[in-house]
């Protein structure tokens, strides 16, 4: 497994342009350790990335991935992400509405606290 890893690896920073780019490929690959590294490099770097991340966000399809996304984009604690956290928070899938809301209360704004609040209260 770990020639595998290294395979992959060696080959994600051949083919694609860019730390970000490498480290988005590195999340998406099947390999989990992969997966992993690829999702701590993405977070040191979300802050830099967050219209990236937004836009991958919207494209993506793998649900696990878009989990991701989404707490990377909180993370990134940007006023520019509110609507997309503000738009999840209402979504049906109950892992979006997890990270919209921890993403809401790392941004910490007051437009932020009103739309935590208007969801379901202070402590909610």
């Amino acid at each position: 497994m770990g020639g595998d890893y290294e395979r992959e690896r060696a080959r994600t920073m051949r083919t694609t342009g860019g730390t970000f780019g490498r480290a988005m490929h590195l999340m998406r690959s099947r390999d989990p350790q992969a997966a992993e590294d690829g999702f701590a490099l993405v977070r040191d770097m979300a802050g830099q990335h967050v219209d990236d991340l937004m836009d991958a966000f919207g494209r993506e399809t793998d649900h696990g991935v878009r989990c991701w996304l989404l707490e990377l984009i909180g993370d990134a604690r940007s006023p520019r992400a509110l609507d997309l956290l503000a738009t999840q928070l209402l979504s049906d899938d109950e892992s979006f509405r997890f990270w919209a809301e921890r993403g809401l209360r790392l941004l910490d704004t007051r437009e932020a606290r009103r739309l935590l609040w208007q969801r379901g209260g202070p402590d909610r």
